[in-house]
């Protein structure tokens, strides 16, 4: 019966994730989803859509931006495996990444914190970090929390990005 339950959860976590990323693809003008609804397509699609949102002056809707800083996140983490920096998009998504010394107790001596939009402009390449860090858009502490060699981590269709 936990399976069974787990797998509700599941689904109605894609059916929400779904939800939202139709609901950003009609703010733009754009059909309803038709891929797969595994969470890492949804979380792509959601990624994308936000980062048109963004592209087009709107707002991004919170479902779908919700999804997108996870999804991001979590991409940067699997790029950039290790325990060494934690980056912080509240109240989305927190993550360890890159390699270095392992942080277990306390605050973390490498942190980067942003909030969600930011987070979407840096890991789509929208907003050099620098620029980004110059302005207080992100806050990074300690010798590790340069982001710059990690970032962007999603390439956007028809443009060529950097190679992972």
């Amino acid at each position: 019966m936990a399976a069974t339950g787990k797998a509700a959860q599941r689904l109605q976590a894609a059916q929400r994730l779904r939800a939202a990323l139709d609901e950003q693809r009609a703010a733009l003008g754009e059909p309803a989803w038709s891929g797969p609804d595994d969470p890492d397509a949804l979380g792509r699609a959601s990624a994308l859509a936000v980062v048109a949102a963004l592209r087009a002056g709107l707002a991004p809707l919170p479902g779908a931006l919700r999804a997108a800083a996870r999804y991001l996140a979590g991409l940067l983490a699997t790029r950039s495996p290790g325990r060494a920096v934690e980056v912080r998009v509240p109240p989305y998504a927190a993550v360890q990444c890159i390699e270095g010394p392992r942080h277990t107790r306390g605050t973390p001596p490498n942190v980067v914190e942003t909030d969600p939009v930011t987070w979407v402009r840096l890991a789509a390449g929208l907003l050099p970090w620098a620029d980004a860090v110059a302005s207080g858009l992100v806050r990074a502490s300690g010798v590790r929390a340069d982001l710059a060699p990690y970032l962007p981590v999603l390439e956007m269709p028809g443009e060529a990005g950097p190679e992972h």
